[in-house]
């Protein structure tokens, strides 16, 4: 469990030096080989703008399942877990909504169904950054609204979106509401269980970008989301044995 605990940790690690090495490279504009990326943002409708606004909401409930464990249990090895995913991917996030607003480009769009940019033929729909006929009105950017949108049961890049929740892996209000009152080993299985899906919809997700998104630097860094994330995978199944518990489904 230490050796795969530390492995999880060398992963988040390499995720964070990932961002910051995106960071430069968006920047610079500029490929691992020096070659210039195109000048132009992406688009409204682009693989890596969903992408961006997707994983934006779903790291932000990852976030914030990871702040309701830390006070529901005082096991050290569950709290640093739930420490290293909510830092992690709070600072993962504030990238994918730094790219937005570097690229012009809103962080919520009314008409745009949750995991829309997976599998589409044409990344970019054919859209604009400023296509006409289109409400960008916002809605709350951590994904309370839907938008109207339905995603319940559909299988979006090989994982499915259970009814009530958003997008694949995320958990649904009365799960939320379920880990809130939960206290102890029943707290810390319920996390694990609901972060092992988390993570496994995120990997989809990032697996996804990793294959369309065109800017070099988000692909690095959904490449790293996969890394990290499969390991924590790893090291949740461990700790869900040692509590005489499994993965749901």
């Amino acid at each position: 469990m230490t050796r795969t605990y530390w492995a999880a940790g060398t992963a988040v690690l390499l995720a964070l030096l990932f961002a910051a090495g995106a960071t430069v490279t968006a920047a610079s504009d500029s490929d691992a080989d020096g070659s210039r990326t195109p000048s132009r943002a992406p688009g409204l409708y682009s693989a890596d703008a969903g992408f961006a606004r997707d994983m934006a909401v779903h790291h932000q409930q990852a976030v914030e399942m990871s702040f309701i464990v830390r006070d529901r249990t005082k096991d050290e090895p569950v709290r640093g877990l739930a420490y290293d995913i909510a830092n992690t991917q709070a600072n993962q996030r504030g990238m994918l909504l730094g790219w937005l607003d570097l690229w012009g480009l809103p962080k919520v769009v009314a008409d745009e169904p949750p995991m829309s940019w997976m599998g589409t033929a044409d990344r970019h729909g054919g859209h604009g950054a400023a296509s006409a006929g289109h409400d960008m009105s916002g809605h709350d950017a951590a994904g309370d609204d839907t938008a109207g949108h339905d995603m319940s049961g559909h299988d979006m890049g090989g994982a499915t979106t259970k009814p009530g929740a958003l997008m694949p892996g995320m958990a649904t209000k009365e799960e939320l509401a379920q880990l809130g009152a939960a206290e102890g080993r029943d707290a810390e299985v319920l996390y694990l269980q609901l972060m092992t899906d988390h993570h496994k919809g995120g990997v989809a997700m990032a697996q996804g970008c990793a294959k369309q998104c065109e800017t070099p630097a988000e692909r690095a860094l959904a490449q790293g989301m996969v890394e990290a994330q499969q390991s924590e995978l790893t090291l949740m199944a461990d700790m869900l044995k040692q509590r005489g518990a499994a993965p749901r489904g």
